[in-house]
């Protein structure tokens, strides 16, 4: 069946935004690095740690590797020269770990780490390697890869998956829908997947109409919708503005006997968040509760997404309590945990809150994060409490590196609205000293750059224009100084 006949049948379909298939090691493979002999012969004595401990403790050691340096390579032999031997499903979750969270390059020497020490690659692991290769060496690169494959390793629905995912990511319709058909031909599109990411490539081309077209075609080929096909298929209605037709979907999968198995809570969160954006506050929370169901009680991420869509609909005392689940649940100090309860707490308007949350976080943290301070600064001055901002940045930098530029430019911009030029210019000559020492790169604000120039213009202040265009120039910012 040729894709291109899809939309124009009048069909519908999903989303995925990761095509690679996860799969165990096959049998027959090497899986591991011996270890090294003494100058004897002797295979070196060391004392084994568990499997876990040892797939940690690798993790850990290439995790850092952004901040002590060295390569992937580098940091595996040195594990192989202190007798401490590697296993391939060790490196397989190292590589899936650092791949989710967004290291692809270190996850990629990985896998040539494994390559060069001969350890045979699976079809997994080579649909896995195809997605890191376009996403740190560019499309090109993969279909290059993926054409060097031997004929066992590519013919495979996972190889051909991870590639079709990467033309939906890439946007390039014509190749995902060419490739598409090819998948079709050798009889891969037999699940939601390849309509998944087709569905997902859609949704961010701005084209959400496309969605229930192929939700059709599926239906026609009698294949079921997966929780993402319907958390695509929620989206699309909801960037529609389509609320009859979200309802539909949620009978459907009332009416789907797997539906319960399906869904996720993330397929909550997605109702929730549409029903907010379109004011059905009372349908939100109900939405909530039910992803408050689905969710495992340890899970940081689902209570990231409640608290800031309690947020969203104003209920403060919903976003506490989770809060406090959540600490229960993960005592431990997470940077993004408190950004999001900042974030919730900047929503809500509640002063009080930003300075018992952002007082808790300072007093806890262990690596200082400039984000969770703009927070608190921005939500500041919006209470016309400068002092307290600026006392904030003050302490930032003498705990961190930065970046400080936007904490400056929303001082600035908020002295500026009140006529104190300056103070801003204090905070511009403070911010070329940053620059200096941290290397801290500046993004400028349209707003800043044209209250500066209202400013001197309102005040015909030629020696204020002069003094700002000089430090500009010294500063090397002449890009801004065109735009003056």
């Amino acid at each position: 069946m040729n894709f291109r006949n899809l939309i124009a049948s009048g069909s519908r379909i999903g989303k995925r935004f990761c095509a690679t298939v996860f799969a165990p090691a096959s049998s027959g493979v090497e899986t591991s690095v011996a270890i090294p002999a003494t100058a004897d012969g002797v295979e070196a004595s060391v004392s084994a740690p568990t499997a876990a401990s040892k797939q940690r403790m690798i993790y850990k050691k290439l995790s850092k590797l952004p901040v002590t340096g060295g390569t992937v390579a580098q940091t595996l032999n040195q594990f192989v020269m202190e007798g401490i031997s590697v296993r391939k499903e060790d490196l397989f979750r190292c590589a899936k770990d650092l791949r989710k969270f967004r290291r692809p390059q270190h996850a990629l020497e990985i896998f040539d780490w494994m390559e060069m020490r001969k350890m045979t690659l699976s079809v997994s692991d080579h649909a896995i390697r195809l997605d890191l290769i376009a996403k740190t060496k560019g499309l090109e690169a993969a279909e290059n890869y993926f054409n060097s494959l031997a004929p066992s390793a590519k013919n495979h629905q996972s190889t051909y998956g991870a590639l079709m995912n990467c033309y939906c990511v890439e946007l390039k319709e014509d190749k995902a829908k060419a490739h598409f058909d090819r998948m079709d031909e050798l009889k891969f599109v037999n699940n939601s997947l390849p309509f998944n990411n087709m569905m997902s490539m859609y949704m961010r081309m701005r084209q959400p109409e496309k969605v229930p077209l192929l939700v059709d075609a599926m239906k026609q080929r009698e294949i079921s919708p997966c929780g993402i096909t319907y958390s695509i298929w929620m989206q699309s209605c909801g960037s529609l503005n389509d609320l009859e037709g979200l309802d539909k979907v949620i009978d459907e999968m009332g009416r789907d006997s797997e539906a319960e198995a399906k869904t996720t809570w993330n397929t909550f969160s997605n109702l929730a968040a549409i029903y907010t954006k379109a004011g059905l506050f009372d349908k939100a929370e109900s939405a909530l509760k039910s992803m408050e169901e689905k969710m495992n009680p340890n899970n940081r991420d689902s209570h990231h997404f409640l608290i800031s869509l309690y947020a969203g609909i104003s209920k403060a005392s919903e976003v506490e309590r989770v809060w406090e689940s959540l600490n229960k649940a993960r005592p431990e100090v997470n940077n993004m945990s408190y950004l999001v309860m900042l974030q919730a707490m900047s929503n809500l308007g509640d002063m009080d809150g930003i300075k018992r949350i952002f007082t808790e976080w300072e007093s806890k943290h262990q690596v200082y994060d400039m984000r969770l301070a703009n927070i608190a600064i921005n939500t500041y001055l919006k209470g016309d409490m400068y002092d307290e901002a600026e006392k904030i940045l003050d302490s930032a930098v003498k705990k961190c590196k930065g970046p400080f530029s936007k904490a400056r430019q929303l001082l600035m911009i908020h002295v500026l609205e009140k006529g104190e030029a300056d103070l801003a210019m204090k905070h511009l000559e403070a911010a070329v000293s940053d620059s200096a020492e941290n290397k801290d790169e500046w993004s400028w604000s349209s707003e800043l750059i044209s209250l500066f120039g209202l400013h001197f213009e309102k005040t015909k202040d030629v020696d204020g224009a002069e003094r700002f265009c000089k430090v500009l120039s010294n500063w090397g910012q002449t890009d801004v100084l065109k735009n003056c």
